[in-house]
């Protein structure tokens, strides 16, 4: 760079001009392109999200909820930047954890625990701490995403806070409103209402906060973010505010469920509800079981989740039909720190070491599958699977398009495909490994009959693979 502005100065006026244009234009142009990022849509089939200009969008998602309150800025530039070489472009966040929130600097978010009144300060300038506020800090870290490509998922305020009873539909409305003008003019936000909560508990209050935030943003998409083991269908299917459908299949193993209530580990399930109801809406497995986290959530004496159980939760939701996935990691999710005296939920890791974790890794391969393909015709496909289905880990499911398929084993047991479902007379075969995203080739087979494959290596528990079935040309 040196070098150049020496031999720039060396050139007359003309050529000086028209070098700047080719140095500096190409970089304000990609500064155009980067500023705001294209508006989300619902799919023309009703069942995927899209861009503007209808270019698939899968929702990778990462839940960072408290990033806004326990990271700094540096921290968060860190953090969004390992996010987003990892292939993340959504990340779950809380507006308000707390009525008390403070950021990392000491900067409270409400007077006096009030949601009619936020704590604003004339300008944003950070570098002056008279002027940079909780608000600027939220604003800091959106437009960090913004710039890396990264859409925010916002819950407003997180569902225990309703229990205080300091907040009804008035305030409520009040708050909604200031919130959603506040970022209505911001690319990348999309609205997470509730917060691990149950619809019917309050609400007019839900209805109230969709309602007055897509007013005032309709164009930006919305759901609610359900408690354990249930569906934002099972209250707001049918609400005008809420555009996708999500669960939260939760932290359970099978033998910890409660008798009726939810599906736990069988996360497809939820999709399989969602798919029945109309109108039709796209839905998503907002939080499975977390990696590193005790099984149950709650005891830490109990195993953790690791990353098999993952990937296992992430490729059956999608391949049932969900339109994308969001991972969580028990570290990142409460943003742990070495001063942090007491960690939720047992966390073992902190934040920074868990960025490292295989699940995180490993989750951009399962987007590259998906989006290898014409993901847009995308059905699921359990006609595919001869025979029994398999039940619990054993289960085998099934997602197709015209012309290929994918057929997903958590064990590695054995899969009697009934062809001739996907078109072309011969299919190319073969096994997508989930850990590393690598393909290894089994064959060419005629596109009729049963034929049976054998996944690599011992069947047991987290030796999973991916079918992929293809048209040959």
């Amino acid at each position: 760079m040196i070098n150049l502005i020496r031999e720039i100065k060396m050139i007359g006026n003309k050529q000086l001009k028209l070098i700047t244009y080719f140095l500096i234009v190409p970089f304000l142009v990609i500064a155009q392109e980067i500023n705001e990022l294209p508006k989300l849509v619902v799919s023309e089939n009703q069942r995927f999200v899209v861009s503007e200009n209808e270019e698939p969008f899968f929702w990778l998602g990462d839940t960072a909820w408290l990033i806004f309150s326990k990271l700094s800025r540096e921290e968060a530039v860190d953090y969004l930047n390992d996010r987003s070489a990892k292939g993340f472009n959504v990340i779950q966040v809380m507006v308000l954890h707390e009525l008390d929130n403070h950021n990392y600097y000491g900067d409270p978010a409400l007077e006096d625990k009030d949601i009619t009144k936020p704590v604003l300060t004339k300008g944003s300038d950070y570098n002056d701490d008279a002027a940079y506020d909780f608000w600027d800090h939220v604003d800091y870290i959106v437009d960090l995403a913004k710039e890396r490509g990264m859409y925010v998922a916002m819950v407003p305020i997180w569902g225990t806070n309703l229990q205080s009873n300091t907040i009804n539909v008035e305030n409520a409305k009040i708050y909604a409103d200031w919130l959603s003008k506040r970022y209505a003019n911001r690319s990348n936000i999309i609205w997470l209402n509730g917060g691990d909560t149950k619809g019917n508990e309050n609400l007019e209050i839900w209805n109230t906060i969709g309602a007055t935030i897509k007013k005032n943003t309709p164009d930006k998409l919305m759901t609610f973010h359900p408690f354990g083991r249930m569906k934002s269908s099972t209250w707001f299917h049918n609400a005008d505010w809420l555009d996708f459908n999500m669960f939260q299949s939760g932290h359970r193993r099978y033998d910890q469920e409660e008798p009726d209530f939810g599906y736990g580990q069988d996360n497809y399930k939820y999709v399989n509800d969602d798919f029945a109801l109309l109108p039709k809406k796209p839905t998503i497995d907002g939080e499975p079981a977390y990696e590193r986290i005790p099984q149950g959530l709650h005891d830490p004496k109990e195993p953790y989740w690791e990353t098999d159980d993952v990937r296992r939760y992430a490729y059956w939701s999608v391949f049932a039909g969900g339109f994308g996935f969001t991972y969580g990691h028990n570290a990142i999710m409460q943003m742990h720190k070495p001063e942090d005296e007491n960690p939720a939920f047992g966390a073992k890791e902190y934040w920074r070491e868990a960025l490292h974790a295989d699940g995180a890794k490993q989750m951009q391969y399962l987007k590259k599958l998906l989006l290898s393909k014409p993901m847009l015709e995308r059905v699921p496909a359990q006609e595919l699977i001869a025979g029994d289905n398999g039940d619990k880990y054993d289960y085998l499911i099934a997602t197709k398009g015209k012309d290929y398929a994918f057929i997903y084993t958590y064990t590695g047991r054995n899969i009697k495909v009934t062809m001739g479902v996907i078109e072309g007379e011969k299919l190319k075969a073969s096994w997508y490994n989930p850990r590393n995203g690598k393909y290894s080739n089994i064959g060419e087979f005629a596109n009729k009959g049963l034929v049976e494959f054998d996944p690599p290596k011992k069947e047991k528990e987290g030796n999973d693979w991916v079918l992929v079935l293809e048209k040959v040309d």
